[in-house]
């Protein structure tokens, strides 16, 4: 499935009764729950990318931290997806990681919003997080790094 083919789908269901959808295909799991009164949640399981082999100069990071190994040492988790990036659940909530967090695949590290729709996104890999690449409540690009994680 492309963005364009699951972002119909999302639209589709948006409309729709339906109150859950999960599709698999090979390398991508989508996953669709209506709440009651409140967007829907979606999770996407991306494939595994492999790390950037350049660094991201034009990322602002969050955290000061300081990543002095290159980059290529590191899995950069990417955006699945066009929309606005956001760090918690809502501006009362918890991050869902911070610069030194443990992650492990499956675990939420960040929220997209697309079209009314807030997608989780998971992580693939298991590691620490040493670097957010983008702002809270800001927009992001298909693809564009995320985040960098030291593999464990």
């Amino acid at each position: 499935m492309d963005t364009k083919e699951i972002q119909r789908l999302l639209d589709y269901i948006a409309k729709s009764p339906l109150a859950e959808v999960s599709i698999e295909t090979e390398g991508l799991k989508v996953s669709v729950k209506k709440h009651s009164e409140a967007a829907p949640v979606v999770t996407y399981s991306a494939p595994a990318v492999a790390a950037a082999s350049a660094p991201v100069a034009s990322a602002a990071p969050v955290a000061p931290a300081a990543v002095e190994a290159s980059a290529d040492q590191y899995y950069t988790i990417k955006s699945p997806m066009i929309g606005t990036f956001y760090r918690a659940a809502g501006p009362d909530k918890e991050n869902y990681v911070e610069v030194g967090s443990d992650i492990e695949p499956g675990k939420t590290v960040c929220m997209i919003e697309a079209m009314k729709l807030f997608n989780e996104i998971d992580s693939e890999v298991a590691g620490k997080i040493v670097k957010i690449l983008v702002e809270n409540a800001t927009p992001v690009e298909f693809d564009q790094p995320l985040f960098l994680v030291e593999k464990a």
